[in-house]
């Protein structure tokens, strides 16, 4: 709206409608107290925190909630066009969960006609998602809700009981240590204390790779990819499952490796302990990687032959990088101070310079058979399309 005086123009803007947001990224109201997100209105959000103060007391997002009411309620006393909300994101997977919040956000604007908004939160982890929502709608102003706690030690118990109660910490933090403290004793009663804190610190060392490297959402997948097999009763689930069993028993093999030679030799190092347990290992895991492999071939010849191009050259890479892997481990074994081990270091260089070319050549083989099957498919779809001209 424009209003003349003598000396200037000045330009106001009407005030627009205003959202109060509720931000709850790990999505507790949903995990908690099975609320579907977003939750628009004063009512819904009254019954929503509700019914998260009934499923946890001690959450914060229901103090957060209420904040957010209160505000609202204050905001349309004072005469302000106001609507409230609650989005969430997702309890387990942040990713997910951020672009969960931005299009629940989109579907609120839509609905609420709102033009800025006053975005509440109970701590610093809500607000990494401000980004998102003001790449969606101008942010006015953003509260924090700090609940008040007992000080001292009461303070403290309260923060370790919500720590062992968040399934989400409890996995990244219980989980490596409980099965360490398990391996610690189980070398104990197996009769070699003296490997036990190596077999310690390597488990948590290879937890912390696993969650570091996203492992989990492949294994995840790969567990998803099993399910799917299993449904449709694709060959690939018997793949799966006897590849499973070869990647257990490598397992297996690799750690009765490395109790064979420690019992022969006190002397070795960690680094030789890994590479005797691989030693064990790497056959049978690259067999499994075969195994699975050539499962996804057969499901594509015979459901999906327009990708076999795609998948055929698996085996070959696999087998490849498990010969240059083995052929490797063997030569370094050889040169190390493992003395009882079978290959000599001359015999052993052998084994690499072969492995090598022999990797290559699976792989280059591998290469020419992908390339023959997509010129295959490609004369094939050309034949059909002169067919359909012709016709």
């Amino acid at each position: 709206m424009l209003y003349h005086n003598r000396d200037s123009l000045l330009i106001v803007m009407e005030p627009g409608k205003t959202l109060v947001l509720c931000v709850d990224r790990d999505d507790d109201i949903g995990y908690k107290s099975n609320v579907i997100s977003p939750v628009i209105g004063r009512a819904a959000a009254l019954d929503a925190a509700l019914q998260l103060g009934l499923a946890d007391p001690e959450d914060s997002d229901t103090n957060a909630i209420l904040a957010g009411i209160r505000m609202f309620d204050d905001l349309v006393r004072d005469g302000e066009d106001a609507e409230i909300a609650i989005i969430t994101g997702d309890h387990m997977n942040m990713l997910a969960g951020d672009r969960k919040i931005a299009s629940s956000l989109d579907y609120v604007i839509t609905e609420t006609n709102v033009t800025q908004c006053i975005v509440i939160s109970d701590g610093a982890e809500d607000e990494f998602v401000i980004p998102v929502i003001q790449s969606k709608i101008p942010i006015t102003s953003v509260r924090r809700v700090i609940v008040n706690q007992m000080p001292n030690l009461e303070g403290t118990y309260y923060i370790i009981k919500k720590v062992i109660s968040d399934q989400k910490i409890a996995r990244f933090l219980f989980v490596p240590l409980g099965l360490a403290m398990l391996l610690y004793a189980a070398s104990y009663l197996l009769g070699f204390p003296q490997i036990a804190t190596t077999i310690v610190i390597g488990v948590i060392g290879f937890y912390l790779l696993y969650r570091g490297l996203g492992l989990d959402a492949k294994i995840r997948n790969l567990a998803k990819s099993f399910e799917t097999s299993l449904t449709r009763g694709n060959i690939s689930f018997m793949t799966y499952f006897g590849a499973v069993v070869l990647v257990i028993i490598g397992i297996i093999m690799g750690i009765m490796t490395v109790l064979k030679y420690y019992s022969q030799e006190s002397t070795l190092g960690v680094f030789a302990y890994v590479l005797t347990f691989l030693y064990g290992a790497v056959e049978w895991a690259t067999f499994a990687g075969v195994i699975a492999t050539l499962g996804v071939i057969m499901d594509n010849f015979l459901y999906d032959r327009e990708n076999l191009g795609k998948v055929v050259i698996f085996p070959f890479f696999v087998g490849a990088m498990g010969l240059i892997v083995y052929c490797g481990i063997v030569y370094l074994l050889a040169v190390s101070s493992l003395g009882t081990f079978p290959i000599t270091p001359d015999y052993a260089f052998q084994y690499i310079t072969y492995g090598t070319f022999g990797g290559i050549i699976i792989a280059f083989t591998g290469i020419v058979i992908r390339n023959n099957i997509n010129k295959s498919l490609e004369k094939r779809d050309s034949q059909n399309i002169i067919d359909v001209i012709d016709t």
